[in-house]
């Protein structure tokens, strides 16, 4: 149901997904007025998100026109946990940067309606993954929203030009190890770069892509969801979107014609976003994921590309090619009653402890490597499992 503000400004809840689709012709032009403009806000990826994992979930879209025009949005999900209402970001921990969504010369003014929404909506608690610092959702929220860096996130100027950044970047002793890792490949076959923008060539790429993650996360924490059967149908399906609005790409390394390494990232606003790699790890010795890595960055300076969001941790080849840091943050509030608050505190401390874990690069190893051999003998009992019950529907 809408309402009128007083600055006639209008705001209604969208919680249908025919009502999130009427959105799709004007949705994309707020996410690109963004400070950080993030592929994983962009319309075709959200819906596709919610036809895919919004099973048990409760849409809650909340928009704001002035004069018909859409000039704000905040995209919640709800869910219920430990019996709480959640309210969260649509994609949840598939999708990074999510904000509180202004067209272009906006100001927060307009978002007012939308809190008062999402403030009177019944949700216990609110848990925001992934936020840019200095989201507007925690400028307008204030102190009603405790948020804390959780993720270091590497980016890269490719200003002027990837050539000059590149040799800035490194030095001739690394500069030559990258090019004897590219001819120790070339020496086993022939060795090619594809780089695939439209869907025909996509398609099949990202079908390579699944295969390579799933050899290179066997028995490793993978959290991603890339590779699970869900997973897989939701990118299927959110790669015809996004190649639709030419944002996808898929830089694919081959030797003799068979995919060793690939990179899947996302172009939107002159930025490279960073979205999946995977190589296979029988060829782990001569480092074909970061000599894809360079091809990829390469193809990204070529389109016209000025900035890399590496999106994830601060892995050694990330921070050797950024210029610094631009962390992601997670946020906690508009708590009601006892249980909210605690939830709020419970999930703030387990994530500092994660992260004091995460600096022992001891325990780091232990979680990652040591674990391995146990977690791929889980696996596989899992899905001998699987294999053994009977077709879905004839249980």
């Amino acid at each position: 149901m809408a309402a009128t503000s007083a600055h006639a400004t209008t705001a209604d809840t969208i919680s249908t997904t025919e009502g999130l689709e009427a959105l799709a012709g004007e949705w994309d032009a707020l996410v690109r007025a963004m400070p950080r403009p993030s592929p994983f806000m962009l319309h075709g990826w959200l819906a596709e998100w919610w036809r895919h994992h919004g099973d048990g979930l409760e849409l809650s879209v909340h928009v704001a026109r002035r004069e018909g025009e859409l000039v704000a949005a905040l995209p919640l999900v709800v869910r219920k946990r430990a019996g709480l209402r959640v309210a969260s970001f649509m994609g949840d921990r598939v999708s990074v940067l999510p904000d509180l969504l202004l067209a272009r010369g906006a100001d927060l003014s307009v978002a007012a309606p939308l809190i008062e929404r999402l403030s009177s909506a019944g949700s216990d608690v609110v848990d925001f993954h992934g936020l840019p610092v200095g989201s507007r959702i925690a400028s307008v929220l204030g102190s009603r929203l405790e948020v804390i860096q959780r993720v270091e996130s590497p980016v890269l100027s490719l200003e002027p030009d990837w050539d000059t950044v590149y040799r800035t970047k490194t030095n001739a002793k690394k500069r030559n190890h990258h090019k004897r890792r590219r001819r120790q490949l070339s020496e086993l076959g022939e060795l090619t770069i594809t780089v695939a923008r439209e869907l025909p060539e996509l398609a099949p790429a990202l079908e390579e892509a699944f295969r390579l993650h799933a050899l290179r996360w066997e028995g490793r924490p993978d959290g991603s969801g890339f590779g699970t059967p869900v997973g897989m149908e939701f990118h299927r399906a959110a790669l015809k979107r996004l190649a639709g609005i030419d944002v996808a790409r898929i830089v694919t390394l081959r030797l003799d014609g068979r995919a060793i390494a690939f990179h899947y990232w996302f172009a939107l606003e002159g930025c490279m976003y960073v979205h999946r790699l995977a190589f296979d790890p029988e060829l782990a010795r001569w480092s074909p994921g970061l000599v894809n890595t360079l091809d990829a960055i390469q193809s990204a300076a070529d389109e016209g590309m000025t900035r890399v969001e590496y999106l994830g941790g601060g892995e050694r080849y990330k921070l050797e090619l950024a210029d610094g840091l631009s962390p992601l943050c997670h946020g906690f509030g508009l708590s009601s009653g006892v249980r909210g608050r605690a939830y709020a505190a419970a999930h703030l401390a387990t994530i500092k402890t994660r992260l004091r874990l995460k600096r022992s690069p001891r325990l780091h190893r232990f979680y990652f490597e040591d674990l391995a051999p146990a977690r791929r003998l889980v696996q596989r009992g899992l899905d001998a499992s699987r294999r053994a019950l009977p077709p879905r529907g004839t249980r």
